[in-house]
């Protein structure tokens, strides 16, 4: 909302973009939303095909941050700042790829929070974050199965106990091989989800 570039209902559509990569339904709707509040053009929520060249270009650098940005060349950035009718400046640009990055890591952060759009009876769309449990306790019993979060808990430990104790006798065995250590570490990993919790 701050200084920039580029205008509001375009900043807008870039989050929607972002978001939309990941398939964040309640981002997409909230920046929908603002982007209709602040004069943005209805045809464009159509589609990209709808939306002008200019934010078009951005979908292909917009799949690759959202999946593998290690594959984006200097040659992404080129050519979306080529000269032409459809180019972007440097700041546009920057402002673009701040905002495209930002609303990939929001989306995450929104499923991760447990926000996921629901129907209510009427059939509209409502957003609710999960309900919070009364007592932490039951949510886990709730959630595992009677002790199963505590059991899972327990197993975590020994776990974790057993790969100090490899750590400890790698070091007290100076000629075991990092490809031992590792051996080792899968198989006590596999033993000990072998064994059923008592």
């Amino acid at each position: 909302r701050m200084d920039g570039p580029l205008p509001y209902h375009k900043r807008h559509y870039i989050a929607i973009m972002a978001a939309a990569r990941h398939q964040c339904s309640y981002l997409v709707g909230l920046h929908m939303g603002e982007f209709l509040q602040v004069g943005g053009n209805p045809a464009w929520l159509q589609g990209l095909h709808c939306a002008p060249q200019k934010l078009r270009n951005l979908n292909e650098i917009n799949k690759l941050l959202a999946h593998r940005p290690w594959l984006i060349t200097k040659e992404h950035i080129e050519a979306l700042l080529k000269t032409g009718e459809n180019s972007w400046s440097l700041a546009e640009l920057v402002q673009a790829l701040v905002l495209l990055t930002h609303y990939h890591s929001l989306a995450s952060f929104v499923f991760g929070c447990g926000i996921n759009p629901e129907e209510d009876q009427d059939g509209e769309h409502g957003c609710r974050p999960p309900s919070p449990p009364s007592d932490s306790s039951t949510a886990c019993d709730d959630n595992m199965g009677g002790s199963g979060g505590k059991e899972a808990i327990q197993e975590v430990e020994v776990l974790m106990e057993r790969m100090k104790l490899l750590q400890e006798s790698q070091l007290e065995e100076e000629g075991v091989t990092q490809e031992e250590m590792a051996t080792r570490f899968e198989l006590e990993k596999t033993e000990s989800l072998l064994v059923a919790p008592s």
